[in-house]
């Protein structure tokens, strides 16, 4: 058990943003705002047989590398965890996370370290979910994130990591809940910047009133918004008035414009998104009579760039929904004769599900944070055992855009030590300055490739 006097070397960052350190036992204390190098005192909160949970108690040596948060509402507000943290340092953590967690997981070494991609660190959130809640004790609404370890909604009128008019946009946004008369029954406004318009989503669990709409009506004339409605789940989105500029974002590199609905997944940051998918191309390198496969392609995110420069691409998602939205978009862009997309469950697929698909000469994989387990094992599957498709031919390629370094670890050690590839490169990317969140990317290639 940590004892009060006991001074603790902080060793490195977990993958939650905290502090690591041994105890005078050996046991792991992870502690909250604590940076690598510094020597601290804590109080714990939680014990358990192999670790204890703590906070910061007294600082007696402090990093070179804690710096002034800029946001006056950081360790109140749960948005961000590394604020107090230099930005180059966070950025150099997450490169070592990924690189600790393809050894340490999957046994792998990439040959090749990228340069970490990272951008502006400041008014970087061009998504965001912000709670509302009445607080009638304190005659007042409360819109922001979620105050830190807590449900509480923290009482917040500015946000640094989101574009500038959107944090601007906070007091004057709990104003207008205060002031309609369905301020009790809506619960979350998610915001959603595009290139060329905002728009706020709505929870609401009851129909607004008339004067309530007309409030929304009001604010989205003053403010340059548009309001969408949601009065149940996400398929319930609607918006409350036609006209204006379309919600989109754009990739220039590849002169191509990509509609999409508030609620739709998008990349948060779309300055590190260009540059993430301009290098998950030039990593991939179509070519112009090749044939790619874009698995959890969502809405045509690196599906279409690719377009752009192979003979053909096929893109497989999850759902039937998001694959018509791609074929729309694939279409709107003028590449629907170059693009082909299917639905299908892809945690859930075999190796005669790759023969399907047929052979493709380079793949782009970009799945959710519980990885591609079933797609890796595929593989390795067919790689250990040819006799289950005479004849096919694994891709020479595999770029993996991953955003959890533990699921790329783990699907990382099948390609390579079952499935005959190699970790050619792997690097960090900040999609999300001033939290833990790692995301990367990857590169395989198969040496018997012809």
């Amino acid at each position: 058990m940590t004892q009060a006097s006991e001074w603790l070397k902080v060793e490195s960052l977990d993958l939650e943003g905290q502090g690591v350190a041994h105890n005078e036992e050996g046991k792991v204390v992870f502690i909250d705002g604590a940076l690598p190098g510094e020597e601290v005192q804590v109080t714990v909160g939680r014990r358990k047989n192999n670790w204890e949970q703590a906070s910061i108690a007294a600082l007696r040596s402090e990093s070179s590398q804690r710096v002034t948060p800029q946001c006056k509402h950081f360790g109140t507000c749960g948005g961000c965890k590394l604020q107090h943290f230099h930005v180059g340092a966070q950025v150099a953590t997450k490169q070592r996370a990924l690189e600790d967690a393809l050894w340490h997981l999957g046994k792998v070494k990439a040959e090749r370290l990228m340069r970490p991609i990272e951008g502006p660190a400041w008014g970087y959130r061009f998504r965001a979910r912000l709670s509302v809640r009445h607080v009638a004790k304190k005659g007042k609404v409360l819109v922001g994130f979620h105050e830190r370890k807590s449900t509480f909604v923290a009482d917040m009128d500015s946000c640094e990591v989101l574009p500038k008019h959107l944090s601007d946009m906070l007091k004057p946004l709990a104003d207008l809940v205060m002031s309609m008369d369905g301020r009790d029954r809506c619960p979350q406004i998610e915001v959603a910047v595009g290139a060329e318009t905002t728009a706020l989503v709505l929870r609401h669990l009851e129909p607004l009133s008339a004067g309530d709409v007309e409030k929304l009506r009001a604010f989205a004339a003053e403010r340059g918004v548009q309001w969408w409605l949601q009065p149940k789940g996400p398929d319930t989105v609607h918006r409350l008035d036609e006209g204006g500029a379309p919600l989109n974002y754009t990739l220039p590199e590849f002169g191509l414009s990509m509609p999409f609905k508030p609620t739709d997944f998008t990349q948060v940051n779309h300055q590190i998104n260009r540059v993430l998918v301009g290098r998950a191309l030039r990593l991939l390198d179509a070519q112009r009579g090749e044939r790619v496969i874009d698995w959890f392609c969502g809405l045509g995110n690196f599906t279409l760039p690719i377009a752009t420069q192979a003979r053909e691409v096929l893109g497989i998602e999850g759902s039937e929904a998001l694959v018509a939205r791609s074929r729309e978009n694939a279409s709107a862009n003028g590449l629907a004769a170059k693009t082909s997309f299917e639905a299908r469950n892809l945690f859930e697929i075999a190796p005669s599900d790759l023969v399907t698909y047929g052979a493709a000469d380079k793949w782009l994989v970009d799945p959710p944070r519980e990885g591609a387990f079933a797609l890796a094992k595929a593989v390795a599957d067919l790689h250990q055992d040819p006799s289950l498709a005479p004849g096919f031919v694994l891709p020479r390629r595999i770029v993996y855009v991953s955003c959890n370094p533990a699921t790329l670890a783990r699907d990382a050690g099948l390609l390579v030590h079952q499935g005959g590839y190699r970790a050619a490169a792997a690097g960090a990317v900040n999609m999300f300055p001033h939290t833990a969140h790692v995301e990367s990317i990857a590169v395989f290639e198969r040496d018997d490739a012809v």
